[in-house]
């Protein structure tokens, strides 16, 4: 008797990491499990396993370097689709729109970037600093 595979169909049942990978917050199923591990992702505001259930109308929070976003789930998958089609799985939360724009627009992202060459000098700016001056910098 032949078993059946039921990696690829579209049911009820989703794993936590699988619908964030086919959602496209990750890249990987590895990141997904990672960042779900170390707390960065939680599910109706709860730390999860990597192998929870995620069921239609629950909320993730996602937290990673690049964003912060919190979501409600609209469909289930367990196979990666086009961006077009992952859009599909969740509506993202007005409270969580409006924290975004408010972030872009004061950047908060943005306050650890500087111009190169701002602030302390590189590796050859010294060198050309100590070979003007004849002496050492400091």
């Amino acid at each position: 008797m032949a078993m059946q595979k039921t990696e690829g169909k579209i049911d009820n049942k989703c794993r936590l990491d699988k619908w964030l990978w086919a959602a496209r917050f990750f890249k990987t199923r590895n990141l997904a499990t990672t960042a779900i591990e170390t707390g960065k992702v939680h599910l109706d505001g709860d730390r999860v396993k990597p192998a929870k259930e995620v069921h239609i109308g629950q909320a993730i929070h996602i937290r990673n370097k690049d964003f912060e976003i919190e979501v409600s789930v609209q469909a289930l998958s367990n196979i990666r689709k086009g961006a077009p089609e992952a859009a599909l799985l969740y509506i993202e939360t007005a409270s969580s729109i409006a924290k975004r724009e408010n972030a872009k627009a004061t950047g908060e992202g943005e306050h650890a970037l500087r111009e190169r060459g701002a602030g302390r000098p590189t590796k050859r700016q010294l060198r050309d600093i100590k070979k003007f001056t004849g002496g050492t910098y400091g």
